[in-house]
Protein backbone atom coordinates (compact mmCIF):
# COMPACT_ATOMS: atom_id res chain seq x y z
CA UNK A 1 0.00 0.00 0.00
CA UNK A 2 1.48 3.61 -1.08
CA UNK A 3 1.68 5.73 2.20
CA UNK A 4 0.22 9.41 1.07
CA UNK A 5 2.16 12.53 2.45
CA UNK A 6 1.44 15.90 2.32
CA UNK A 7 4.63 17.81 3.14
CA UNK A 8 4.28 21.60 4.36
CA UNK A 9 7.21 24.25 4.79
CA UNK A 10 7.27 27.84 4.17
CA UNK A 11 10.82 27.55 2.47
CA UNK A 12 10.31 26.20 -0.97
CA UNK A 13 13.79 24.69 -1.46
CA UNK A 14 13.57 22.66 1.97
CA UNK A 15 10.12 21.81 1.06
CA UNK A 16 10.95 20.27 -2.37
CA UNK A 17 13.91 18.87 -1.02
CA UNK A 18 11.97 16.78 1.31
CA UNK A 19 8.94 15.96 -1.47
CA UNK A 20 11.92 14.53 -3.20
CA UNK A 21 13.36 12.25 -1.04
CA UNK A 22 10.26 10.75 -0.19
CA UNK A 23 8.63 10.96 -3.66
CA UNK A 24 11.78 8.74 -4.76
CA UNK A 25 10.40 6.03 -2.92
CA UNK A 26 8.50 2.96 -4.24
CA UNK A 27 5.92 2.98 -1.32
CA UNK A 28 5.41 6.60 -0.61
CA UNK A 29 3.70 9.31 -2.59
CA UNK A 30 3.51 13.15 -1.93
CA UNK A 31 0.48 14.20 -3.02
CA UNK A 32 0.34 17.92 -2.10
CA UNK A 33 3.23 20.52 -0.89
CA UNK A 34 1.70 23.56 1.37
CA UNK A 35 3.80 26.82 1.74
CA UNK A 36 1.92 27.52 5.28
CA UNK A 37 -0.02 25.74 8.05
CA UNK A 38 -4.04 26.64 6.40
CA UNK A 39 -2.56 24.92 3.59
CA UNK A 40 -1.51 21.95 4.83
CA UNK A 41 -4.87 21.68 6.60
CA UNK A 42 -6.79 22.77 3.70
CA UNK A 43 -4.29 19.66 1.38
CA UNK A 44 -5.27 17.35 4.40
CA UNK A 45 -8.76 17.76 4.51
CA UNK A 46 -9.36 17.60 0.83
CA UNK A 47 -6.63 14.56 -0.48
CA UNK A 48 -6.99 12.20 3.16
CA UNK A 49 -2.74 11.25 2.79
CA UNK A 50 -1.51 9.26 5.79
CA UNK A 51 0.84 11.17 7.38
CA UNK A 52 1.69 15.23 6.73
CA UNK A 53 5.44 16.66 7.68
CA UNK A 54 4.76 19.65 9.00
CA UNK A 55 7.32 22.80 10.18
CA UNK A 56 7.18 24.24 13.05
CA UNK A 57 7.47 28.00 11.81
CA UNK A 58 4.99 28.45 8.96
CA UNK A 59 3.42 32.13 8.48
CA UNK A 60 -0.63 32.31 8.28
CA UNK A 61 -1.05 29.40 10.88
CA UNK A 62 2.06 27.60 12.28
CA UNK A 63 2.63 23.83 12.38
CA UNK A 64 1.58 23.55 15.95
CA UNK A 65 -1.95 24.78 14.83
CA UNK A 66 -2.00 23.00 11.65
CA UNK A 67 -1.21 19.42 14.03
CA UNK A 68 -4.10 20.39 16.53
CA UNK A 69 -6.65 21.01 13.73
CA UNK A 70 -5.58 17.90 11.69
CA UNK A 71 -5.08 15.89 14.69
CA UNK A 72 -8.42 16.73 15.87
CA UNK A 73 -10.34 16.12 12.58
CA UNK A 74 -8.75 13.60 10.47
CA UNK A 75 -7.06 10.29 10.66
CA UNK A 76 -3.89 11.83 9.11
CA UNK A 77 -0.69 11.55 11.61
CA UNK A 78 1.60 14.54 11.59
CA UNK A 79 5.50 14.56 11.72
CA UNK A 80 7.08 17.94 13.01
CA UNK A 81 10.00 19.11 11.56
CA UNK A 82 12.08 22.01 13.10
CA UNK A 83 15.57 23.65 13.14
CA UNK A 84 14.77 24.37 16.67
CA UNK A 85 14.97 21.21 18.86
CA UNK A 86 13.27 23.35 21.91
CA UNK A 87 11.51 21.73 24.67
CA UNK A 88 8.84 24.01 24.42
CA UNK A 89 7.87 22.85 20.87
CA UNK A 90 8.27 19.65 21.36
CA UNK A 91 5.97 19.85 24.55
CA UNK A 92 3.06 21.89 22.30
CA UNK A 93 3.88 19.53 19.35
CA UNK A 94 3.18 16.77 21.23
CA UNK A 95 -0.20 17.85 23.23
CA UNK A 96 -0.97 19.29 19.68
CA UNK A 97 -1.54 15.44 18.44
CA UNK A 98 2.34 15.19 16.40
CA UNK A 99 2.88 11.41 16.16
CA UNK A 100 6.40 12.46 15.79
CA UNK A 101 9.00 15.27 15.72
CA UNK A 102 12.33 15.28 13.86
CA UNK A 103 15.35 17.63 13.17
CA UNK A 104 15.72 19.04 9.62
CA UNK A 105 19.01 17.77 9.72
CA UNK A 106 17.50 14.42 9.88
CA UNK A 107 19.16 12.08 7.68
CA UNK A 108 17.33 11.26 4.15
CA UNK A 109 17.33 7.36 5.06
CA UNK A 110 15.91 8.74 8.67
CA UNK A 111 13.17 10.47 7.29
CA UNK A 112 11.72 7.81 5.28
CA UNK A 113 12.17 5.01 7.83
CA UNK A 114 10.13 8.04 10.20
CA UNK A 115 7.07 8.16 7.39
CA UNK A 116 6.93 4.72 7.52
CA UNK A 117 6.91 4.12 11.09
CA UNK A 118 4.42 7.22 11.57
CA UNK A 119 1.90 5.72 8.78
CA UNK A 120 2.27 2.51 10.74
CA UNK A 121 0.54 3.75 13.19
CA UNK A 122 3.69 4.25 16.00
CA UNK A 123 5.39 7.48 16.82
CA UNK A 124 8.67 8.08 16.62
CA UNK A 125 10.72 11.04 18.34
CA UNK A 126 14.45 11.63 17.32
CA UNK A 127 16.92 11.05 20.31
CA UNK A 128 17.50 14.59 20.82
CA UNK A 129 14.01 15.64 21.00
CA UNK A 130 13.77 12.57 23.40
CA UNK A 131 16.25 13.64 25.66
CA UNK A 132 14.56 17.41 25.62
CA UNK A 133 11.41 15.86 26.59
CA UNK A 134 12.27 14.30 29.71
CA UNK A 135 14.31 16.75 30.95
CA UNK A 136 11.33 18.94 30.84
CA UNK A 137 9.24 16.97 32.93
CA UNK A 138 12.45 16.76 35.83
CA UNK A 139 12.30 20.47 36.07
CA UNK A 140 8.55 21.07 35.96
CA UNK A 141 6.97 21.25 39.47
CA UNK A 142 4.04 19.46 38.52
CA UNK A 143 5.61 16.33 37.86
CA UNK A 144 6.10 16.08 41.92
CA UNK A 145 2.40 16.62 41.95
CA UNK A 146 1.29 14.48 39.62
CA UNK A 147 1.32 11.28 41.79
CA UNK A 148 -1.66 11.95 42.89
CA UNK A 149 -2.91 11.68 39.31
CA UNK A 150 -2.02 8.10 39.37
CA UNK A 151 -5.66 7.19 40.16
CA UNK A 152 -6.27 7.78 36.57
CA UNK A 153 -4.45 4.18 35.79
CA UNK A 154 -6.93 2.50 37.78
CA UNK A 155 -8.09 1.16 34.90
CA UNK A 156 -5.32 -1.22 33.94
CA UNK A 157 -4.82 -4.45 34.81
CA UNK A 158 -1.85 -5.29 36.28
CA UNK A 159 -0.39 -6.69 33.44
CA UNK A 160 -1.20 -3.33 31.15
CA UNK A 161 0.11 -0.98 33.66
CA UNK A 162 3.42 -2.72 33.60
CA UNK A 163 3.40 -2.42 29.35
CA UNK A 164 2.90 1.13 30.48
CA UNK A 165 6.08 1.37 32.41
CA UNK A 166 7.69 -0.35 29.43
CA UNK A 167 6.43 2.05 26.89
CA UNK A 168 7.43 4.81 29.00
CA UNK A 169 11.00 3.44 29.20
CA UNK A 170 11.04 3.50 25.34
CA UNK A 171 10.72 -0.43 24.94
CA UNK A 172 9.88 -1.78 21.44
CA UNK A 173 7.07 -4.58 21.01
CA UNK A 174 9.62 -7.33 20.82
CA UNK A 175 11.78 -6.05 23.91
CA UNK A 176 8.53 -5.37 25.74
CA UNK A 177 7.54 -9.03 24.99
CA UNK A 178 11.07 -10.81 26.47
CA UNK A 179 10.06 -8.35 29.29
CA UNK A 180 7.37 -9.95 30.13
CA UNK A 181 7.64 -13.66 28.96
CA UNK A 182 4.82 -13.13 26.42
CA UNK A 183 4.43 -13.29 22.56
CA UNK A 184 4.37 -10.07 20.30
CA UNK A 185 0.78 -10.58 19.91
CA UNK A 186 -0.32 -10.58 23.74
CA UNK A 187 2.00 -7.03 24.04
CA UNK A 188 -0.15 -5.72 20.91
CA UNK A 189 -3.29 -6.99 23.14
CA UNK A 190 -1.91 -4.57 25.66
CA UNK A 191 -1.04 -1.55 24.17
CA UNK A 192 -3.74 -1.37 22.25
CA UNK A 193 -5.91 -1.93 25.80
CA UNK A 194 -3.86 0.91 27.11
CA UNK A 195 -4.02 3.26 24.84
CA UNK A 196 -8.04 2.89 24.35
CA UNK A 197 -8.46 2.80 28.14
CA UNK A 198 -6.71 5.97 28.99
CA UNK A 199 -8.20 7.96 25.64
CA UNK A 200 -4.79 8.20 24.20
CA UNK A 201 -3.87 8.80 19.99
CA UNK A 202 -0.75 6.79 20.49
CA UNK A 203 2.61 5.39 22.38
CA UNK A 204 4.14 9.18 22.61
CA UNK A 205 0.80 9.81 24.48
CA UNK A 206 1.34 6.95 26.39
CA UNK A 207 4.64 8.21 27.44
CA UNK A 208 3.49 11.88 28.37
CA UNK A 209 0.74 9.81 30.14
CA UNK A 210 3.42 8.38 32.35
CA UNK A 211 5.11 10.87 33.05
CA UNK A 212 2.14 12.71 34.14
CA UNK A 213 1.03 10.61 36.27
CA UNK A 214 4.29 9.12 38.24
CA UNK A 215 4.20 5.66 36.62
CA UNK A 216 7.87 6.89 35.80
CA UNK A 217 9.68 9.75 37.43
CA UNK A 218 12.91 10.81 35.21
CA UNK A 219 16.02 9.94 37.29
CA UNK A 220 18.04 13.70 38.84
CA UNK A 221 20.47 12.84 36.19
CA UNK A 222 17.91 13.31 33.52
CA UNK A 223 18.76 9.80 31.84
CA UNK A 224 16.14 9.52 29.15
CA UNK A 225 14.94 5.87 28.15
CA UNK A 226 17.47 3.14 26.05
CA UNK A 227 15.95 4.52 22.88
CA UNK A 228 13.62 6.63 21.45
CA UNK A 229 10.77 6.90 23.40
CA UNK A 230 7.62 5.47 22.01
CA UNK A 231 9.97 4.69 19.19
CA UNK A 232 7.64 1.87 17.86
CA UNK A 233 8.47 -0.53 15.61
CA UNK A 234 12.44 -2.10 15.61
CA UNK A 235 14.19 -0.28 13.62
CA UNK A 236 16.35 -1.64 10.98
CA UNK A 237 19.67 -3.42 12.23
CA UNK A 238 22.88 -0.81 11.20
CA UNK A 239 20.47 1.82 10.70
CA UNK A 240 22.49 4.83 12.18
CA UNK A 241 20.31 7.26 15.00
CA UNK A 242 18.01 9.75 14.21
CA UNK A 243 20.14 13.01 14.96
Amino acid sequence: MTIRVVVADDQELVRSGFAMILDAQPDIEVVAEAGDGKQAVDAVRRLEPDVALLDIRMPVLDGIGACREISARTACRTVMLTTFDSDAYVYEALHAGASGFLLKDVRRDDLVHAVRVVAAGDSLLAPSVARLLIAEYTSRPAVAAAVADERRLGVLTARERETLLHLARGLSNAEIAAAMVVSDHTVKTHVGNVLSKLGLRDRIQAVICAYETGLVAPSPEGAQPSSSPAQGRNEPAGNPPLR
